[in-house]
């Protein structure tokens, strides 16, 4: 397995940061879009993105945001809400992707939280003959609008089950979309996960999810 980071990936009108690794034999690659206030050293994120390796699929933990645009979104709260930016930056990388050595060649899937998890269903509805599944942890995926009639790729959806508001928009984005989605709530979790054994529930959901659809 190789890891190591990858600095400065254009994707867009953006010089993101992110980290690359891929499991010998890889089957596929998963493309993190980290929501408001998280990134790519998240532990929760993190420990998704190994089991992901343990099934042999590859991940790129990419933070969606520069340095400075960070500290002003602590502040503003505004770029985390920007969709069709995010998804552009997403998009970038989707790109990027298909064009590096290593990972031309894999399948690739979208795991999206919060306002990220909008950010990945846009970027697979441009992107249909690329992403080949999509998952949302606790996201916002009505936040995608018109683009959830676009997407083509399988779309799985936790929410917690105390998550409530959230739980009632997935189930609207849901309702709107045509291609194979399914809806799972987490017993007892909240939004963040944070209970015990609930985000052990959701990676072993993600990984379910992604060995299935991103099958090379």
């Amino acid at each position: 397995m190789t890891t190591h980071p990858i600095h400065r990936v254009t994707a867009g009108a953006a010089a993101l940061d992110g980290d690359l690794t891929v499991p010998g034999g890889a089957t596929g690659l998963v493309l993190f879009a980290h929501g408001s206030g998280s990134s790519r050293y998240s532990p929760r994120n993190r420990m998704v993105a190994s089991l992901m390796h343990e099934r042999g699929l590859a991940t790129l933990l990419a933070d969606l945001l520069t340095s400075d645009e960070e500290v002003r979104d602590a502040r503003t709260r505004d770029l985390r809400f920007d969709i069709g930016m995010l998804a552009d930056r997403l998009i970038g990388l989707i790109d990027w992707a298909g064009g590096d050595p290593e990972t031309r060649d894999l399948p690739i899937g979208l795991f999206g939280a919060s306002t990220g998890a909008a950010a990945a269903l846009v970027a697979a509805a441009a992107r249909p003959d690329e992403v080949h599944a999509v998952v949302s942890r606790g996201g916002r995926a009505d936040l995608a609008g018109p683009a959830l009639v676009q997407v083509a790729a399988p779309t799985l959806m936790l929410v917690g089950e105390r998550d409530v508001p959230v739980l009632e928009l997935n189930e609207q984005a849901r309702q709107a979309m045509t291609v194979t989605t399914q809806l799972t709530i987490i017993p007892g979790a909240g939004h963040l996960f944070e209970e015990e054994g609930a985000l052990d529930t959701v990676a072993g959901e993600v990984g379910r999810w992604f060995t299935t659809y991103l099958a090379s």
